[in-house]
């Protein structure tokens, strides 16, 4: 669990630099120049995301309950993360979805998290999607507070743009759904439907 708690702390606490220290973040972009500190932030964030990994597959296997949730609550978080994909692309595609969820990445990590805490009452799932719920939280309030927003490269706008996070949110969440998700970390969120 300590390697666990270790990435989330790294993970989390690169990527809320900009939520409590956001002159401190500029400062050190200043110093270091754009690449530098991309640089050193993308290293603690890789660090972050594989000792995040690795002691969530440990955790796996010594889990402690802190709650069973009921089985209708897995179709629930199904259908919560069915607009993860197209929140996510529509991070990237500038249109009406972005323009009315205003940080559709944001959203996105709300609705995945919730959606697996909802399915999931293990501590280990409780620390890994609680911590990312609350850091979304966190930072969707910060933004409404922050003087200046980085701006994420995005495709140039077209009216297309919401067509193609749907239809390839909703490829994405169905490959996800049905395949990929037990290949990758060896759990079908369809509890037994469907291929894998």
């Amino acid at each position: 669990m300590t390697t666990l708690v270790l990435g989330l702390v790294l993970f989390l606490g690169i990527h809320s630099i900009s939520i409590f220290a956001h002159g401190a973040r500029n400062a050190a972009a200043a110093k270091l120049g754009v690449w530098g500190w991309k640089a050193v932030y993308g290293v603690i964030a890789l660090v972050g995301f594989w000792l995040m990994i690795r002691g969530y597959a440990q955790a796996r296997l010594e889990p402690v309950v802190l709650y069973v949730p009921p089985t209708w609550l897995r179709h629930v978080a199904f259908l919560l993360m069915l607009p993860v994909f197209v929140l996510l692309l529509a991070t990237y595609l500038p249109g009406r979805i972005k323009t009315a969820t205003k940080h559709p990445m944001l959203a996105a990590t709300k609705a995945w998290a919730l959606a697996h805490l909802l399915a999931n009452g293990m501590l280990h799932d409780v620390l890994l999607f609680g911590g990312f719920l609350a850091w979304a939280v966190a930072d969707r309030i910060s933004l409404k507070r922050r003087a200046e927003v980085r701006v994420i490269t995005v495709a140039p706008a077209s009216k297309l743009n919401d067509v193609i996070a749907v239809v390839g949110g909703v490829v994405l969440y169905w490959l996800f759904a049905f395949h990929l998700h037990t290949v990758l970390f060896g759990v079908s969120p369809m509890g037994g439907v469907g291929g894998g």
